[in-house]
């Protein structure tokens, strides 16, 4: 930490920010707004400009705000990012999931470290950005639903692209245990629905059995998983090296003798490279349209087959040279690089030219578990990061 900054006293005010923030039951698909409100006013209090943009209905929000430098000599500016959305809690906490408890080195509170943690560091060390004479910009970018197939994250980008912020280096704060990630797989995420014509167990020849239907769906998405092992690269730097897909369930039926009308199948495929999603589509529907489909029409013309985008998040990619990457080594001296099977919005902005690398505070361990925690040693070392990143853009 370089001189004239007090640890103890950001460190300690990280903690207070993430207990607020642990107070947000800001549940994917839920309301996040007075969190964001939080954010956003901690952030103009420093002179920080920002904008927001949402949902369709305008009750999930993401927050960009920029400490904007008065010496800009074309240094590519900042961009801190960071979800603001956590999983559901299930029973059997041992302590409240959304009041944050400190016991020895670790804080527990679901958010903790996926990934509230980040945010905390970053809004805790705001203060020092806006009194430094900086060279360059920093950005906080606070999005909503990542965890569900990063729904906010492709609105916020848009919206850079309109605003021409097309340019940068961000840090996407991930638990990664301060880790240099440059690499994950796409993450694409649909819901198929199956609607058929309930009748009497009793004449299976007179309806059309939505579950039966779904079931050989699922049949289908088994066999091309299959292929998609057939088609992994030689060179892939991933465990496992090949596309993944998982069926996450598959819901229809009311009773025992009553033929099933409605059913849905979730399911996601983890491209390696974006092709191999689109192959799996094609065939998918391909069966659905050209196998399924026509055979429940024979019975009832109305039947149907439809499958709902959830989100469809592309890959990051590894690149030979990455100034991300390369800051965040000069920075803690770790030039390691390393990958992992869980996605970001790293992809996103890796497209509209910005450079990427995901390291943050905490373990991809706990998360979305029972009495999820941060080690809080973990927090210190985030805000290490924080403060060298403020040494390297000191106006000259």
């Amino acid at each position: 930490m370089s001189t004239g900054i007090n640890l103890e006293e950001l460190y300690n005010n990280s903690v207070k920010i993430l207990t607020d923030l642990i107070g947000f039951k800001t549940i994917s698909g839920e309301d996040n707004s007075s969190l964001i409100d939080y954010c956003d006013d901690i952030l103009k209090k420093l002179g920080a400009t920002s904008f927001r943009t949402y949902d369709d209905e305008e009750k999930r929000v993401n927050l960009f705000a920029t400490l904007k430098t008065k010496n800009s000599n074309g240094k590519k500016p900042i961009i801190l990012s960071g979800h603001t959305d956590v999983v559901p809690v299930s029973k059997g906490w041992s302590t409240d999931p959304f009041i944050a408890t400190v016991k020895g080195e670790k804080l527990y509170g679901r958010g903790s470290c996926d990934m509230k943690g980040f945010i905390a560091c970053a809004l805790a060390y705001a203060p020092i950005y806006s009194k430094s004479n900086l060279d360059r910009d920093i950005h906080f970018s606070f999005t909503f639903d990542e965890e569900t197939a990063c729904q906010g994250a492709p609105i916020l980008i848009e919206e850079l692209k309109k605003r021409k912020i097309k340019d940068g280096i961000c840090i996407i704060g991930e638990p990664t245990n301060m880790k240099i990630i440059d690499a994950h797989k796409g993450c694409f995420e649909y819901t198929t629905y199956f609607k058929g014509l309930a009748g009497h167990s009793s004449a299976p020849h007179k309806g059309v059995s939505a579950v039966e239907y779904a079931s050989r769906y699922v049949n289908k998405l088994i066999e091309l998983r299959e292929k998609l092992k057939e088609r992994a690269p030689k060179d892939s730097i991933f465990d496992p090296p090949h596309s993944t897909l998982s069926i996450g369930g598959i819901f229809g039926g009311i009773a025992h003798n009553v033929i099933a009308d409605k059913c849905h199948v979730n399911w996601e495929t983890r491209p390696v490279v974006k092709e191999d999603a689109v192959f799996l589509n094609q065939e998918l529907d391909k069966y659905a349209n050209e196998v399924l489909l026509p055979e429940m029409k024979k019975i009832f013309p109305n039947s149907s087959i439809e499958k709902d985008i959830i989100g469809e998040i592309v890959g990051f990619d590894r690149e030979d040279k990455s100034e991300a990457c390369e800051l965040i080594s000069s920075l803690t001296g770790d030039n390691s690089r390393q990958v992992v099977s869980f996605g970001t919005e790293a992809g996103l902005f890796q497209e509209i030219g910005i450079s990427t690398v995901v390291c943050g505070p905490g373990s991809i361990e706990q998360a979305h578990k029972i009495d999820e925690f941060i080690v809080l040693d973990e927090l210190k070392k985030c805000l290490n990061l924080l403060d060298g990143i403020k040494n390297n853009s000191i106006a000259n």
